[in-house]
Order: C-alpha cells, then structure tokens, then sequence
C-alpha cells in the first residue's frame, strides 16, 4: 500500500523484476546513487562482461565502468541529468577488467519516485545500456576481436589467429614480427590474457626506446651506488614480471653487450642486478617484438644467431594493414566509435571517405589509420565523415616515381637549385623550374624547399600559384 516502507529485500526484488523485463529485449538496466555511483545493476552486464561483472561493480565510481568522458564532473551528460533532463542515444565504451570493451547505446534520465515507494530513495538515476549496432562485437565476424589492430575478417589474420589458438596452453618464447603499426603489442597482451600466466602481470619495455646502459639497468634492476644517480635498490623488469609475462619490443634495438646477458637469461634463467653479485632466477616468460629483419641483423653481425633461435621459438608474423584490405572497414568502424564515444557522437562514414580509406596503402599500418581517424573525427562538423575531412596524404597520396632503370653510372645527386624569393611567379619557366624541383626530390616538399632556398609556406604558396598542389 502506499506510505508502508519497503524493506531492503523488497526493493532488490523489485529491481531484479525490472532488469528481467529490460533484460529480455536485450538492455541492461543500472541504477545510480546522487554520487553518480552504482546502486543496482542488473545481471545481463554479466553477458557483455563476464560472470560475477554485475557483483563487482556495485558501489563502484560509473566513470570507472562507462569512461570519464562522459562522467566527469563537470562533464555535459552528468549536468544534464543534476538538472532533471533526460539524454538519449549517447554512446561509450563499456570497459571490463580483463581489458575487454564494448560499444555501447546509452539512455540516462532522473529516476523518478512512485507512489507505492518500490523504488530505492538512494537511487536518483537511471541508465538503459544496449550493445550499439556497430559494436565489431556484435557485427558477425568469423574471428573474436582482440584489439583495434586484430580484427579478423582477412584470410591472413585468420591464419594468425589460428596460431594463436594453439598457444593457449603454452609458455614458449615467441618472436613477433611485422612492421611499425600492426599491433605487435596488441597481439603480446592477447597472447598473455589468454595463456596459463593470464593472473600474473604484463611488463613491457622497449628497447629502442633506452640507450644501452639505462636498458640494462632497466632489464635486470640495479643495486644502490652501483652508478652516479643509483641511490636505491632498484628491481628490473625481469623481477616485475614474475609469474607473468616480459614483453621485449624492438628487440632488433638490443646492444650485442645486453644480447649475451639476454640469452643467459632464456638459457639459464639467472642474472644479476647492475652492481651486484648475487645470482636472481627469473621465470617471466618472454614475448619480443621487432619490425626489423633479424635474419639479416645476424648476417650482419648486428645480433646474435644463439640468440635469434632462444627468441623465435615461436613466430608470428602480423601482416601489414595493405595485405589485408578486408580488415580496413572493420578496423575503421571501430576506431571510428571509440573516438565517437570519447566525446558522445555517433560518427559514420561516407561511402566516398570509406572508398578513400580502402584506396589507401596506410604504410603507418593500424596506427596511421587511427591517427588519420582522430584528425577527422576533430575536423568533422556533422556526424557523417567525408573525404574532405580525412588527412590529405590519405585522400590525395604524393603521386609515385617509378624506380629507375639501373645504370652503368650512379645519376648525379641534385645540386640546390637556385631560385630567388620575389621571383616571377605563375611564369611558364617558373613553374617548370618547380615541377623539376620537386621531381628531383620525389615530391619531398621539405626537401625542395631546402634545395630551393625557401620556406615550406613560400614553397606551398608557389606550388598553388603554379597548379601544382
């Protein structure tokens, strides 16, 4: 009747009732507290997160599930419902524990009171969430999606794929290669979150990024006084990554001083914190990663062949985003809805800026792709992506030289051109000193203008005078 409280119990029977209903069209329903913390959430998160996920969420901050783009404080959606407006359609990604994300479909609105006090006083909002219709979770590919440079649709990254699967039960060292941009790390953490060390801890280090003295400080850890500025023991990434697994990119980048303490270490499994005597065991397993060509760093003598074989006990090669342009949309699509959700916007493609993304070789690979789709996505005034909207190099590519025939003679390298700020401009001879300017340096505008004398903004300026652009 109304007026009479309800006990605790009523009301959690009374909102399962509610997400039952909800639940059976497929929407997950999640009450929020004034604090903008989880309340009551129904158990289909369970579906999109994995089991216990509804559980471990109560009381927890909703920007910490659904991202502070959205739930910030002070953030456009979070004002809207402190002022009693309802919003509809906005969109976010769900982010599990695992590292798992889903594109998701938002309705937010004040919970309104009723008459019988079913409902929960410390309850003031309410939130509807349904997987969105472009979530690549949700769009029938034959592969699981593993991260926004693993989208299986192509023959190629099936075979990947394939590989994968049978490393779900093992520890053995494996070799990533491919070029800058494919996903290397993407494909280590997928490795590690699906194999018997998923509990234990990823640890990371690039090796390009170090020079030698610091990466072996940073590898193996270091003990007080051991260098000027070690004022504190210090353990490497090799203890950190205990039990877990040790992800060495850019391993072609090793000195060949650090590469004989590295094959010790897969060997033998021991080594020595900088300035310390003390023999340590490690068991990290270990990932590396590298876009360069060992084989041929070993017959250069710029790494070590021992070495090379500890490391490539299992390869995985990821092939390059051109080799496999079936994978270009989906890729798309789904960094499309992640940069739309960081702000709330359902962003889509034009089938004119889909064709020019398809056109394109993307030698950044996966990375260029997103960088190309953050630049976009920013300049982009509606909700439809055009051509116009996209980087120029992706739209209107430098055109190719040929590579020329070989020569008796090497052809002479191109001497600086001289050419005089306030010269004539539009003249016939002015723009045929320019078009050969530019073809001697392949189009490299920086490098023309170097050759010429000027300043890329003069060059540009006379390259549009010209009709050259």
């Amino acid at each position: 009747m109304p007026g009479e409280p309800m006990t605790e119990l009523a009301r959690d029977a009374a909102f399962a009732a509610v997400s039952t209903a909800f639940g059976s069209i497929g929407r997950v329903c999640m009450a929020l507290d004034g604090r903008f913390c989880v309340r009551h959430v129904s158990s289909q998160l369970d579906l999109l997160l994995g089991p216990g996920a509804a559980k471990r969420v109560i009381g927890e901050p909703i920007e910490k599930l659904l991202g502070p783009e959205l739930f910030a404080d002070g953030s456009a959606l979070r004002l809207a419902l402190a002022a009693g407006e309802k919003r509809e359609g906005w969109r976010a990604l769900l982010h599990g524990e695992s590292g798992a994300t889903r594109l998701l479909s938002i309705t937010a609105a004040p919970l309104q009171s009723d008459p019988y006090g079913v409902c929960d006083p410390s309850a003031v909002y309410l939130l509807v969430l349904r997987p969105a219709e472009d979530d690549p979770a949700c769009a029938g590919s034959r592969e699981p999606l593993a991260g926004p440079g693993l989208i299986c649709r192509s023959q190629a990254m099936g075979r990947v794929f394939r590989l994968v699967e049978t490393l779900q039960h093992s520890e053995s060292s494996i070799l990533i290669t491919g070029e800058s941009g494919t996903g290397k790390e993407v494909m280590a953490r997928t490795i590690h979150a699906h194999s018997p060390r998923q509990h234990g801890p990823f640890v990371a280090v690039n090796a390009a990024a170090l020079p030698g003295d610091l990466l072996e400080s940073e590898l193996f850890g270091h003990v007080r006084g051991a260098f000027t500025g070690a004022v504190r023991d210090r353990p490497g990434r090799f203890e950190l990554a205990t039990d877990g697994t040790l992800f060495l990119d850019e391993v072609g980048d090793v000195p060949l001083h650090l590469q004989v303490k590295l094959l010790r270490v897969l060997q033998e499994r021991t080594y020595e914190r900088v300035g310390d005597g003390t023999t340590r065991q490690t068991n990290a397993r270990i990932i590396a990663a590298t876009n360069r060509d060992l084989r041929r760093a070993v017959a250069a003598g710029a790494f070590r062949e021992d070495l090379y074989y500890r490391l490539k006990v299992f390869p995985i090669e990821l092939p390059p985003l051109r080799a496999r342009r079936e994978d270009i949309e989906p890729i798309a699509s789904y960094l499309l809805a992640r940069v739309g959700a960081r702000t709330g916007r359902a962003l889509r493609f034009s089938p004119e800026a889909l064709r020019a993304l398809m056109s394109h070789d993307w030698p950044g690979n996966v990375r260029e792709l997103e960088n190309a789709l953050e630049f976009g996505a920013t300049v982009c005034r509606g909700q439809t992506l055009q051509p116009e909207d996209l980087p120029p190099e992706v739209v209107s590519p430098a055109p190719r030289v040929p590579a020329p025939a070989p020569a008796a003679a090497p052809a002479p390298t191109p001497t600086p051109v001289p050419w005089r700020s306030d010269a004539g401009v539009g003249l016939p001879d002015d723009r045929i000193l320019l078009q050969h300017a530019l073809e001697a340096h392949r189009w490299n505008r920086l490098e023309t203008a170097r050759a010429l004398g000027v300043s890329r903004s003069t060059l540009w300026r006379r390259m549009r005078t010209a009709g050259l652009e």
